[in-house]
């Protein structure tokens, strides 16, 4: 296994739900720090959100390791940002025995 490149500097950002003050919540992001990570584009499609056309990519973004609960331990459910561009993660595994990578499964999309 290849020593993976980390050429991109990417913030880490969660969900955070604020309540409304009638019963609901407004959802906002809020940055967890900046990760180090390599982007690798899988194949992409085109979809449908909201009544507009979406063009889906799903990449594969490797970061260092760090331990289960760790607050720079990227789960699903949070996103990476680079500048306008939003990486909304779906999985979280190590990728090699030792960990000291991980790999996140995440999708990009873009408004067409």
């Amino acid at each position: 296994m290849k020593t993976p490149r980390l050429n991109r500097r990417l913030t880490l950002e969660s969900p955070a739900r604020v309540s409304d003050g009638a019963g609901g919540f407004s959802e906002s992001w809020s940055p967890l720090g900046v990760l180090w990570a390599e982007l690798t584009a899988r194949t992409g499609r085109e979809t449908v959100a909201t009544g507009a056309a979406v063009s889906a990519v799903p990449y594969a973004i490797v970061v260092r390791g760090a331990p289960v609960g760790h607050p720079e331990r990227p789960m699903a459910e949070q996103r990476f940002r680079d500048g306008n561009r939003l990486f909304h993660v779906r999985s979280v595994a190590e990728r090699d025995p030792e960990g000291r990578y991980l790999i996140c499964m995440a999708d990009e999309e873009i408004a067409i």
